[in-house]
């Protein structure tokens, strides 16, 4: 196992190189000059000259790839050029709302999908079922844009019960961390539970007629414990590597939630940083996404092994 997991991480190098070298390309080749955003609407040829020598972008791409790359290998990730911030500070800053939003709208979804699947698949056929699949439809059709408005018209708006915007941190009071959380979490669960509960009653579907569920019927168990022990725990491994899929692609869900409920998590920052030609922003935070991508996939796979004893690496 440890030689797996020790392979696994050598392996996250290439990738990461690929992921440094795309992210420093595309965005030295896409329109738009950082100095000149800098420099303003008045400023001189002269001036925006200037600023881009002082930012080393004056520099042959490849020279400038090989310093930034020196210096992320020492831990250093530059200086925002919009912010005037040390890169790593910008992040460890943002790293809490992001973190707080995704690990609620992570609860709020396997506490919700993952019955409402098993529901959908052991009432097959009936109203329930077809109601479940028409939400997780619904759901998943909507875009999260949309459905972030309209639940803060309803319950920010009309009936006033939350925040219409913003954070508040943890350490401010625990009461108004949770209200400011509920709707973006909501928002940001409406789509990942609609694609949970779909993998999860499909799962159910294939083991909850199997010979060994039958048996343990016959054997007298209650329904429940049939459906808790016997049924999913063995479709549990399609469901756990949706759940991981669902988590990687909740990082591009935050960076609209965050923009539309003005959360300053890396989402915003991200957006922020992209507006502004931020250079030295964009690269640290999207290498970092991309580190939480693969080692969420890492962890599923670790994760095979607790659920089903037969797969070993």
């Amino acid at each position: 196992m440890l030689s797996y997991v020790g392979r696994r991480l050598l392996a996250t190098i290439p990738v990461m190189a690929v992921v440094a070298v795309v992210v420093f390309s595309l965005l030295r080749l896409t329109a738009g000059d950082p100095a000149a955003i800098i420099a303003g609407d008045n400023a001189t040829s002269q001036q925006v000259a200037e600023i881009r020598a002082k930012l080393g972008l004056e520099r042959p791409i490849a020279q400038q790839f090989v310093i930034w790359l020196g210096n992320v290998l020492r831990g250093d990730f530059g200086e925002s050029f919009f912010f005037k911030k040390q890169v790593s500070e910008l992040i460890l800053d943002r790293v809490e709302p992001t973190l707080a939003l995704s690990v609620c709208t992570l609860v709020l979804t396997v506490a919700t999908a993952v019955p409402l699947g098993v529901l959908a698949a052991w009432k097959r056929g009936t109203w329930i079922d077809r109601g479940v699949m028409g939400l997780s439809v619904l759901g998943f059709s909507v875009p999260v844009f949309v459905i972030g408005y309209a639940l803060i018209y309803l319950f920010a708006i009309s009936l006033a019960w939350l925040p219409v915007q913003g954070y508040q941190r943890l350490r401010e009071g625990v009461g108004g961390f949770l209200e400011h959380l509920i709707l973006p979490s909501l928002t940001l669960a409406a789509i990942y539970v609609a694609l949970i509960a779909r993998i999860t009653r499909a799962s159910v579907l294939e083991v909850i007629n199997a010979d060994h569920v039958r048996t343990a019927r016959a054997k007298g168990l209650a329904e429940m414990p049939v459906l808790l022990r016997h049924v999913l725990r063995n479709a549990a491994v399609p469901i756990v590597t949706v759940i991981g899929l669902g988590v990687a692609l909740l990082i591009g869900g935050v960076v609209v939630t965050e923009s539309v409920y003005s959360i300053p998590g890396l989402g915003r920052l991200t957006v922020d940083a992209v507006l502004a030609r931020d250079y030295p922003t964009v690269q640290a935070v999207i290498l970092l996404f991309s580190m939480v991508y693969v080692l969420l996939n890492l962890l599923v796979d670790l994760t095979y092994t607790v659920l089903d004893p037969r797969i070993r690496y």
